[in-house]
């Protein structure tokens, strides 16, 4: 099986100056773990993920004011569509992360990542988990 087969299509596009708020928000709305952020300026790809956010907030860093540039990863391993699922975990592992952008003539058109793997290994049907309320600390 290939990275075009696994790849979620939707690819959730923000700028470096959108805040962790707004990004985390945009994120939520289209159900997705990562964005891709586009600096225009220097034509670059980066990824900022919900790790990303998870860590500046745990560092006590205001959502309003940090912006996506600060926490965007700039140093990314992009896939290709013709990647196999084997080829895309290796890279994961080896690179630590769970998300990768698939360019395809240098242009982003999905995003993989190890949920979209396992989903394509296994046989069983994804299921949303139910909400439950918190347990009380």
């Amino acid at each position: 099986m290939y990275v075009r087969n696994a790849m979620s299509t939707v690819v959730l596009t923000i700028g470096p100056a959108h805040t962790l708020r707004q990004a985390a928000r945009l994120m939520a709305a289209r159900r997705v773990g990562a964005a891709v952020v586009l600096d225009t300026d220097t034509s670059g790809l980066g990824i900022l993920t919900e790790r990303d956010i998870l860590n500046s907030l745990g560092a006590g860093e205001d959502p309003d004011r940090e912006t996506a540039q600060a926490h965007t990863t700039s140093d990314v391993v992009f896939a290709a569509p013709e990647w196999t699922l084997d080829e895309a975990a290796a890279a994961m592992v080896h690179g630590g992360f769970r998300h990768l952008i698939v360019l395809d003539d240098l242009e982003p058109v999905g995003i993989v990542s190890v949920r979209d793997i396992i989903r394509c290994r296994t046989s069983v049907p994804e299921q949303r988990a139910e909400r439950v309320s918190p347990v009380p600390a």
